[in-house]
Formats: structure tokens, sequence, C-alpha cells
């Protein structure tokens, strides 16, 4: 029997939402690993080589899907 009470207790997230969630931690990996996508020097973005630059956009990009997968697996 289940005692909670109160507004704050949320029912648990299907078990299939929370693996999809799980698999979008798959984007960054392919992205970077993936090197003949992104190996050249053009287009420069303020001078920065695209291989540079490219790279430093997966950081933000790997922190956000991490936020989202977080944020499911703790709903």
């Amino acid at each position: 029997m289940d005692v909670r009470h109160g507004s704050d207790v949320k029912p648990p997230r299907p078990a299939r939402w929370r693996r999809l969630a799980l698999l979008l931690l798959l984007i960054p990996f392919v992205g970077t690993l993936w090197v003949a996508s992104y190996a050249s020097l053009t287009p420069r973005l303020w001078g920065i080589p695209f291989f540079y630059w490219y790279q430093l956009l997966w950081i933000v990009i790997s922190a956000g899907i991490t936020i989202i997968v977080y944020a499911v697996d703790r709903s």
C-alpha cells in the first residue's frame, strides 16, 4: 500500500520514455566520433577553423542533452 500523500508526488514515468531519453546520449557520441564529417578547415567562424568550433559546439549540445536526460530520469 502506498502511504505517500500530497500534491508533490508524481506518478513514475514509463520506462519506455526513460530508455528513449538515454538514447539521446548517443547523439553527441556519434557526432564527435565520426571524424570524416568535420575534418576540414572551412568554414571558419571568427577565424576559428571548422574542426575546432564544431567540437566546441558539441560540448554545448552535449550539456543540453545531458540536462534533458537528467530531467526525464528524475521525473
